[in-house]
């Protein structure tokens, strides 16, 4: 009689394990039949949106959106540097280096404007006294050849001349007082990066001083060559008045407009 009840169990056992297998594998294929219905329709829901006006808008972003997706990279590996590595970054000779590459660049940039000023002043100024000078020879050449209408008339465009010759004097020496304070300021700033060990910094600020007066210098002399000019022409001038003067008679010199006589 036990050994019925035993089998009896064990049969009913059986069943009941065989029965809930049965349920495991229903749920189970329950499941797959919701993930493939789930599947499919975001298959289908990805083909309409891949259809709309919204994706094709999408399809078209600017760049800018890449460039920030790549700054955003490049920002979340520069957090990622260890801390050790930014503690060691910020000592004190690093961070004394980087401010005189800091004045450095500074300091460039102010020699670099001043220079293009002086230099464009220059170059002003030396188109003003040729100018100048084809006047003057003008009316060397025109010495009692004209009526004293048309010597008033040169001689006020001679007189203009003259002013603009002397207002781009002014300007070049303005300008030059900058320049020559941007040189000084290169210099101190190079000496600063040398020593605090930025040795690439002093190299670029000495080799932008040299470019700077050799620019300067040659525009200078263009300028010197033309006020030379200039001075030989007064010259000039004064000996061709002198020879005009003593040809007519002592009576007529009256006539001579107080152009003639002036000199500038």
């Amino acid at each position: 009689m036990q050994a019925f009840r035993n089998c009896g169990l064990c049969a009913s056992g059986s069943l009941l394990k065989g029965r809930t297998d049965f349920l495991v594998a229903r749920r189970n294929m329950a499941i797959l039949r919701l993930s493939a219905a789930c599947v499919q329709l975001l298959k289908d829901k990805a083909n309409v949106f891949c259809r709309s006006p919204v994706h094709r808008r999408l399809l078209r972003l600017p760049e800018v959106a890449r460039s920030n997706r790549v700054a955003f990279s490049l920002a979340s590996s520069l957090c990622a540097v260890p801390f050790t590595q930014q503690v060691e970054n910020l000592s004190h000779e690093s961070l004394i280096r980087r401010a005189s590459c800091l004045v450095t660049d500074s300091a460039n940039t102010y020699l670099s404007q001043t220079t293009l000023a002086l230099l464009d002043a220059l170059t002003q100024y030396a188109k003003a006294l040729h100018t100048l000078i084809a006047l003057q020879k003008r009316y060397i050449t025109s010495i009692g050849k004209l009526t004293p209408a048309e010597e008033d008339s040169i001689w006020q465009v001679i007189i203009g001349q003259r002013v603009e010759v002397s207002d781009r004097l002014e300007e070049c020496k303005r300008f030059e007082s900058n320049w020559m304070n941007a040189i000084n300021i290169c210099e101190l700033s190079a000496d600063a990066a040398y020593n605090s060990g930025a040795e690439h910094a002093c190299t670029a600020t000495k080799t932008n001083l040299q470019v700077a007066q050799c620019k300067v210098e040659e525009l200078r002399k263009i300028s010197k060559a033309a006020e030379k000019k200039l001075a030989e022409t007064k010259a000039e001038e004064i000996q061709r008045m002198a020879e005009y003067a003593s040809s007519i008679d002592i009576h007529d010199l009256e006539d001579i407009p107080e152009a003639y006589l002036r000199e500038d």
